[in-house]
């Protein structure tokens, strides 16, 4: 619905490695494998495409690779469940994770009156508690396929690159957004079409390739601080469980290691 005369601007922010300093949605794989949706492997898994993914960048391909990833891993989850996990867990899981300077630029958005909306590739029923926590009005995200109160593995909803453009567009529409007084907040190059699409746009601790494209078109570029480091979870019970995740992490800097060494040689 058109709102004539009552155009207002939004801001819209990328959620994992923007507002969140990792991967929101790998960050709950200790309590998925505690509530039994996922066995210790696929938790050692999640904790080596964690790191890469911190380490690596989020590039069209490595987004790709996660989006199969993370829907092979949820097919057949019962929603409910899902949804009881992360809200059980999300104050101690999420928090720790925020970066304080995005809380400053939600509440200073508030203040001049436009609607914050988070707008991530990660699924709702992470990302809707997550907004709600923050703050947020609006809450864009990636949407699975349920058949009787499970997953089916398809994706109903897809929100990223371009996808995040398209929604955005529809909801400026809907709710008399202007684009172009808007706001735009990212760190990687996938979301270049976002922030291209508003008139204000930020790189957040930005990938090489974003961050060259901030300086080529005078973007400003944010830097956050790492959130102090708190204790996310409880003990770990299984000794196993713990040398494993180490193990994985180790793996993943010696495997990045070999690959930096082999393009300099």
């Amino acid at each position: 619905m058109a709102h004539p005369g009552t155009a207002r601007s939004a801001a819209f922010f990328d959620l994992d490695k923007t507002i969140l300093a990792r991967s929101s949605t790998l960050a709950f794989s200790r309590p998925f494998y505690a509530g039994g949706l996922i066995n210790r492997r696929t938790v050692l898994r999640s904790a080596y495409a964690q790191f890469v993914y911190l380490l690596g960048g989020a590039d069209h391909d490595q987004m790709e690779r996660m989006r199969e990833y993370i829907s092979a891993m949820c097919t057949g989850w019962d929603v409910a469940t899902v949804k009881a996990i992360v809200a059980d867990t999300l104050d101690h899981i999420v928090r720790p994770m925020i970066h304080a300077e995005a809380v400053e630029l939600i509440e200073q958005h508030h203040a001049a009156g436009r609607d914050v909306v988070i707008v991530s590739s990660s699924g709702a029923e992470v990302v809707e508690p997550i907004g709600a926590m923050l703050g947020a009005d609006r809450v864009i995200a990636t949407r699975m396929v349920v058949a009787d109160g499970k997953y089916t593995g398809e994706i109903a909803e897809y929100a990223y690159g371009p996808h995040k453009v398209t929604a955005i567009e529809a909801l400026a529409a809907a709710e008399g957004y202007d684009l172009a007084s808007s706001y735009g907040y990212s760190d990687s190059i996938t979301d270049e079409p976002l922030l291209a699409a508003v008139g204000h746009p930020h790189a957040v601790n930005p990938d090489k390739a974003l961050r060259r494209v901030a300086v080529e078109r005078g973007w400003p570029v944010l830097e956050f601080a790492e959130p102090p480091v708190q204790p996310r979870f409880p003990a770990v019970r299984r000794p196993a469980l713990a040398a494993g995740l180490v193990a994985a992490i180790a793996a993943g800097a010696l495997l990045l290691a070999s690959r930096r060494r082999a393009r300099t040689s």
